[in-house]
């Protein structure tokens, strides 16, 4: 016993502390922390916090395969387990959601590719460059099987249940394909730019927008257009975006007009108008500029809508009673809104290049996601089928039926990258 007694003696801790405080004291005149910060906890915390604030990037995984923008995004609605994205490079790539590997590249575009997107069956891959090229390539064989040359392409959109293309161009035409045959309809219009276009869920009638701010309800079929808002009832500048609820019955417009207009498509009346004070967008030199509507969309469980504007402002409408329910601030101007399928999330992406969730019950945001250096110009959400999580680098999915929240987003960015963010967090 007295040997220990004797080690616990010889153990004389007050000499040794001198060390490391001695070599704390160096490392102090070598300059690694900021002249001037007297305490050394703070001085490491601010230099962390500085690296963070610069670098945070809170994607899971980033693909970088794009030399130029990347325009556009789309993931396969069957498994999301694909990604495709269309960039200023003229190429487009669909790629694993897990881990980047690309499965293949669609090659032959003569111009930046806008448009892609996957088949309601995720069979198909559909994309669309600047020039009016548009090629159809089958995901299982990884083969092109069809292409067609058109004017100006504007949108590209399968239709919800078929193998069927459907394409709005700068002439005013919307072209209708089935794939791979190729028999080609066309609904012809006055030569304005058909701007933006939708399939019904029915998927027997289509609504188009144009550039003169018409709509166009159009019986796919018969080929004829069904109701024509025009004048008054239509707007009063170019068509941006537009949405359908679920059962079609209700389609949403935006405008650069700075307005949203609610049209029953039995009847082709105008039902609601929606438009946030102030007119002008945020940062606008030209006094006259209106704060244009850049995206709009009907949250699914609840009877709210969507409506993003140039200025940043993020508007909750009631749809019951049409009144303002909430304006959700950016600190720029947004680009593209998307709802989770089964909950009263909305998701905005923006010039800042941040991806945030709002709950669209109080108007507080959920969360932001970071990672980008550039404005982020597209994003999806898988559609609340699978769980996510990432070990070692690598996303894994799982089947989740019971949730009811989107726990995956990939955005697509003008700094050349897509990006996967992992929506599952503990702040949610």
């Amino acid at each position: 016993y007295s040997s220990n007694e004797e080690i616990i003696e010889v153990i004389d801790l007050n000499d040794a502390e001198q060390g490391p405080d001695d070599l704390a004291d160096e490392l102090e005149d070598v300059d690694f922390e900021d002249p001037g910060n007297g305490e050394d906890n703070e001085g490491w915390e601010t230099e962390d916090e500085m690296e963070a604030e610069a670098e945070q990037d809170d994607s899971e995984l980033t693909f970088t395969k794009h030399t130029g923008s990347v325009f556009c995004v789309s993931l396969d609605p069957v498994t999301n387990s694909l990604a495709v994205t269309g960039g200023e490079d003229d190429k487009a790539y669909v790629w694993r959601v897990s881990d980047g590997e690309v499965l293949f590249e669609c090659t032959g575009h003569k111009d930046s590719v806008t448009c892609a997107v996957f088949s309601h069956d995720s069979s198909l891959v559909a994309l669309g460059d600047m020039s009016g090229l548009i090629k159809v390539w089958k995901v299982e064989s990884k083969e092109e099987i069809w292409s067609f040359e058109v004017g100006d392409l504007a949108w590209l959109e399968w239709h919800p249940c078929a193998p069927v293309l459907l394409a709005g161009t700068d002439d005013g035409n919307m072209w209708m394909w089935k794939i791979p045959a190729g028999d080609c309809k066309t609904f012809e219009s006055p030569a304005c730019q058909a701007t933006s276009g939708k399939v019904l869920p029915d998927g027997k009638r289509a609504v188009v927008g144009y550039e003169d701010g018409t709509v166009r309800l159009w019986d796919l079929k018969q080929g004829n257009a069904i109701h024509v808002i025009k004048g008054q009832d239509g707007h009063q500048g170019a068509l941006t975006c537009l949405a359908c609820n679920k059962d079609g019955s209700l389609v949403l417009t935006g405008s650069v007009d700075g307005c949203a207009k609610l049209i029953n498509t039995a009847t082709g009346k105008v039902v609601g108008v929606f438009s946030v004070e102030g007119g002008r967008a945020k940062g606008s030199k030209d006094e006259e500029e209106s704060n244009s509507v850049e995206s709009v969309g009907f949250c699914n469980i609840l009877p709210l809508i969507a409506v993003a504007y140039l200025d940043g402002t993020l508007a909750i409408y009631d749809l019951s009673t049409q009144g303002l329910r909430h304006k959700c601030q950016h600190e720029a101007g947004i680009v593209h809104l998307q709802w989770e399928q089964s909950s009263s999330v909305v998701s905005t992406c923006s010039l800042d290049g941040v991806l945030r969730l709002w709950d669209a019950r109080s108007g507080s945001m959920v969360s932001e996601f970071r990672g980008h250096t550039a404005e982020i110009l597209d994003f999806t959400l898988n559609r609340d089928i699978l769980g996510v999580c990432s070990v070692r680098n690598h996303l894994n999915f799982f089947p989740c039926p019971p949730c009811r929240e989107a726990t995956l987003a990939i955005t697509a960015s003008e700094d050349n990258q897509a990006k996967v963010f992992c929506l599952q967090r503990p702040d949610r």
